[in-house]
């Protein structure tokens, strides 16, 4: 190989290259949205150490809205203000013979209901943890127990004996036993609006309102949800329900007859739970700001606005998932795992100032906007003030008048270019239009001033006119005498023109027919008459 000289290397060492800078990358992860950041702004507290998957959840519907788990054969419950510490455990807990599978508590907070896989039912006082009732009836698995909302007295379950039965609490007895289901019962709500009505859900793809004033005890809807039905919920409306099966939830409109709303299909595995949840706090306009909450198999929880029929926040969690659970007071946030771990997320109470930041992120109308320049007439926007203002209740509208679009012959008119509006109007092809001009130039007496002065061409088109609508019942009355005032006043004209003898025949053709046609309705009206009187006779 040849040896590279000093001076060789030295223009090697020095020749530079340009080097393109770097871009830098995209950011993946999109910008939140308001709603995004509020869902986003529950803080998740694991809360492990349980011992199988867990099945129901529940919030007590009164203060501080203590929250029960089912994990195995074992019920506890959880303070929402407790999650703040690090090791969160259970207040107490309650053991059962058999795995259970639901709970629920009475809307006074004070009982509480839990069903297990024996087929046994059993009320509970809150506040000992004593079991008060036991309701055995079914004799396959229990899959879900309800307490009406409006109903202290009574209970609602199901299984998987395909029975729904509404159980006098007090008396330990069934009140109905409501057959129509043909597989296993796995859900069910009660009506937010009514104390007698429910829904149930069961395997046989099927959904049945039901009413117990009915006396054949037969359900009075059903809606086909097209899947194994695993969840069914009654939205805060009464008028809706929401279904979870597949990977699916379902949106019924039960005034509609069972009209089914929406679909959504956010989900890539089977949803196993859903709920109810509320943007905002437990009073005001925000509190109206419901949404469907719904978690899968897949991992995900889904925000589901069902005003605007759009997911408006998506959160993934290690585990699949098997119920999920909103506090009444819009605090806290339950979601039970299949490997035993609960998470439990809660916002952090802030101070009335921070409040109102958070108030300001979610766009909420009750928070007080921050304070405006006084407007000088110096500023430009001094002169656009109350343009945008909405009257209220009470307030003397003073409309503004629109300004009305004039035709070329209203136009005309208004300039008295009698003939030129004439022309104009023939010109338009609207019947309608070169009537009422006529009429506007018999009343100013320049009618016979503008057919004078009417050139060969223009003629033309008025005669032309008066073939075509001479002999129209609304019209005829004006344009035959008009036809005749026009043959009289421009007779020299018309017999100079070959054209203008040729639009004469056929108006002359055209009256002729309209002639015959009248005698003949005449001829009818004679032969018809004598009978109509001869028929009013009898």
């Amino acid at each position: 190989m040849a040896e590279i000289q000093p001076q060789q290397q030295t223009t090697m060492i020095s020749k530079t290259f340009p080097i393109k800078p770097k871009l830098k990358p995209k950011p993946r992860t999109q910008s939140q949205t308001p709603e995004s950041k509020y869902w986003s702004s529950f803080k998740s507290i694991q809360i492990t150490n349980l011992i199988s998957s867990i099945p129901s959840v529940s919030f007590s519907s009164s203060a501080p809205h203590v929250f029960a788990a089912a994990h195995s054969a074992s019920l506890s419950f959880y303070s929402p203000l407790s999650l703040s510490d690090p090791d969160v455990a259970a207040s107490s807990s309650i053991s059962f013979s058999d795995v259970v599978s639901s709970l629920s508590f009475r809307h006074d907070g004070l009982l509480l209901a839990a069903a297990n896989l024996s087929g046994l039912v059993q009320v509970f006082d809150v506040k000992t943890r004593t079991p008060l009732r036991r309701l055995r009836s079914h004799t396959r698995p229990v899959h879900f127990v309800r307490y009406p909302v409006l109903d202290k007295l009574h209970l609602v379950s199901g299984g998987d004996d395909a029975i729904v039965k509404y159980w006098d609490v007090a008396g330990e007895s069934v009140v109905l036993d409501l057959v129509g289901h043909k597989d296993y019962v796995r859900c069910g709500d009660c009506s937010p609006v009514s104390g007698d009505m429910f829904v149930t859900g069961s395997y046989d793809h099927t959904v049945k309102v039901w009413d117990v004033r009915v006396e054949n005890s037969r359900s009075v809807l059903e809606v086909n949800h097209g899947k194994p039905v695993e969840d069914v919920i009654y939205l805060p409306s009464g008028g809706l329900i929401a279904t979870a099966g597949g990977n699916s939830v379902k949106i019924w409109d039960l005034i509609g007859g069972g009209r089914m709303v929406y679909c959504m299909e956010s989900h890539n595995k089977t949803v196993t739970s859903i709920c109810v949840g509320r943007v905002g706090r437990e009073s005001g306009d925000e509190s109206m700001q419901y949404r469907i909450l719904s978690v899968g198999l897949d991992g995900y929880m889904k925000v589901f606005d069902y005003a605007k029929m759009k997911v408006t926040h998506s959160k993934r969690f290690p585990a699949p998932l098997m119920s999920v659970a909103f506090s009444p007071d819009c605090m806290t946030r339950v979601i039970g795992t299949s490997n035993g771990t609960i998470y439990a997320g809660r916002r952090k109470k802030k101070e009335e100032t921070v409040e109102n930041e958070v108030g300001n992120i979610l766009g909420f109308s009750s928070i007080a906007e921050p304070e405006r320049r006084v407007l000088k007439p110096t500023y430009f926007r001094y002169f656009q003030r109350g343009q945008s203002e909405k009257p209220s209740e009470g307030d003397y509208l003073v409309m503004k008048t629109k300004k009305v679009k004039l035709a070329e012959h209203d136009k005309l008119l208004k300039k008295f270019r009698h003939k030129e509006a004439l022309v104009s109007a023939l010109g338009g092809k609207n019947p309608e239009h070169v009537v009422a001009v006529m009429e506007e130039l018999v009343a100013r007496k320049k009618l016979k001033k503008s057919v004078a002065n009417l050139d060969h061409e223009e003629l033309g088109l008025l005669l032309m006119f008066l073939q075509k609508h001479a002999t129209m019942p609304r019209y005829s009355s004006l344009l035959m005498s008009l036809t005749e005032k026009v043959i009289e006043m421009r007779a020299d004209d018309i017999r100079a023109s070959d054209t203008l003898k040729g639009q004469i025949r056929n108006l002359k053709r055209s009256i002729d027919e309209e002639i015959r046609i009248q005698q003949s309705l005449q001829e009818i009206q004679g032969i018809i008459a004598p009978l109509l009187r001869i028929t009013g006779r009898r």
